[in-house]
């Protein structure tokens, strides 16, 4: 229950962090409206809060968020984007994953 949760909380914190960048991106790259910019930016401001819900110490919580952001990108830009991750894209991610895995749940 615990590792569910903490990655619920992960994948939480990464579309509060890439949406509200990827609204920002919108906002200054693409000539959107403003209120793309205050939505991303309220995002990134929610994102904020979203780790200290983690159980872990600040370190590694955020060590982590690193290698789940990497997957989360990628996954974004596939979806979102319709760029289409290659072998390597796939394959640096899983490592992170990997690093996510051994950092945040074999400590028991």
């Amino acid at each position: 229950m615990d590792m569910l949760r903490s990655i619920l909380f992960f994948a939480s914190a990464g579309l509060c962090e890439i949406g509200g960048g990827y609204l920002v991106w919108m906002w200054l790259k693409q000539d959107k409206p403003v209120g793309y910019g205050v939505a991303g930016m309220l995002f990134l401001v929610l994102y904020g809060f979203v780790p200290t819900l983690q159980t872990a110490n600040f370190g590694r919580v955020y060590a982590a968020y690193g290698g789940a952001f990497v997957l989360l990108s990628l996954l974004w830009g596939w979806i979102i984007d319709k760029v289409v991750p290659d072998k390597f894209d796939i394959l640096g991610s899983l490592i992170c994953v990997l690093g996510v895995l051994i950092i945040m749940f074999p400590r028991k």
